[in-house]
């Protein structure tokens, strides 16, 4: 009988690419959690499977409904959770701290609540955050596992929370759970609200001509190692399926390390209309206090996994300009610019 795989956040970047690639690569179920009002776009590539019953099924749910998520767990008695729900968005938790700390923090516990009960036996990743490390000092780089935690947004804190509760879970009750700290992950899908998808887009809309030749940008001096989201799930995979150890916390990231305002010169490298385009600082972009030495040692999970990033850096920023080029051109142009 084929194993289940429960995805929360399975709409998002995250989620959809491992979908993907659970379909491809095993013979897994795959239940994924959404909510009503979720938005299907970036499962467009599910949906015949989803619509035939083909290995595909979305249950509703809401990680601030316990109740919801209890029946989810019981009805699906999934072997993996993969939890990557979250209200994901730093510069957002500056203005919604409570909602951040609740889906986050509490919808995990409503979720680990919901396993204990029903799968106590699953093997279960929860996903915490490399924004957890924050100001992280010149001389702790490349950040290890054992760096200490000094968050730099409310988001930062909730994977604070969220880092030590999954460990909690896994230490008080024997539950089979690990957790990752990811670094700086990008590629197809990534949300607009971060800062190498925004210029994508930006850029894209330029082309088509729908705004003004400008890219308005925050703080380009933050350092961060960049991975392409498909080895990311690659990974998470990995973290569940290789000798998974109960209570193991790993940092996970990419090798190739650059400051924001770098990404931003590969994007308009790779624009025929890169010598038109301005570049200008937008006050509203910036942080109040930003976690700006995102370097990782990974070292703990390669030699755990043998896992490795196999994407370049050129790679993931071309396939993001591709993507956003393909929505602007869906949508017309119909994009509020964040």
């Amino acid at each position: 009988m084929a194993k289940i795989a429960f995805i929360t956040g399975i709409t998002g970047m995250v989620g959809s690419h491992l979908a993907e690639y659970l379909i491809a690569n095993t013979d897994w179920e795959i239940v994924g959690l959404i909510r009503w009002r979720s938005p299907l776009d970036n499962i467009k590539n599910l949906i015949e499977n989803i619509n035939t019953k083909n290995r595909v099924k979305l249950v509703y749910g809401d990680l601030n409904d316990g109740i919801s998520i209890d029946t989810a767990i019981g009805e699906t008695k999934p072997d993996y959770v993969f939890h990557l729900a979250a209200q994901s968005f730093p510069k957002t938790s500056f203005d919604s701290p409570i909602e951040t700390l609740n889906v986050n923090i509490q919808g995990t516990v409503r979720l680990l609540d919901a396993c204990k009960k029903h799968v106590p036996k699953a093997q279960i990743h929860v996903c915490a955050s490399s924004e957890v490390f924050g100001r992280v000092p010149q001389d702790k780089l490349p950040i290890d596992e054992e760096c200490s935690f000094h968050p730099a947004s409310p988001y930062a804190i909730s994977k604070c929370g969220t880092d030590l509760v999954g460990r909690f879970y896994a230490e008080a009750y024997g539950m089979n759970v690990q957790t990752t700290r990811m670094f700086t992950h990008t590629g197809p899908r990534r949300g607009d609200v971060f800062a190498e998808s925004t210029f994508a887009k930006q850029i894209a809309m330029i082309e088509a001509g729908y705004i003004e030749p400008v890219v308005k940008v925050g703080n380009l001096k933050s350092l961060r190692t960049i991975a392409d989201v498909r080895d990311a799930v690659r990974a998470y995979f990995l973290l569940l399926t290789h000798n998974p150890q109960p209570g193991a916390y790993y940092n996970i990231g990419g090798t190739f390390t650059c400051e924001i305002g770098d990404v931003l010169n590969t994007l308009l490298s790779l624009s025929p209309m890169k010598e038109k385009i301005r570049v200008e600082v937008d006050p509203e972009r910036l942080r109040p206090i930003d976690a700006d030495l995102q370097v990782p040692n990974t070292e703990k999970f390669r030699l755990h996994t043998g896992w490795k990033p196999e994407i370049g850096y050129k790679q993931t920023m071309e396939d993001l300009l591709n993507y956003w080029r393909e929505r602007v051109a869906e949508n017309k142009g119909k994009f509020v610019i964040r």
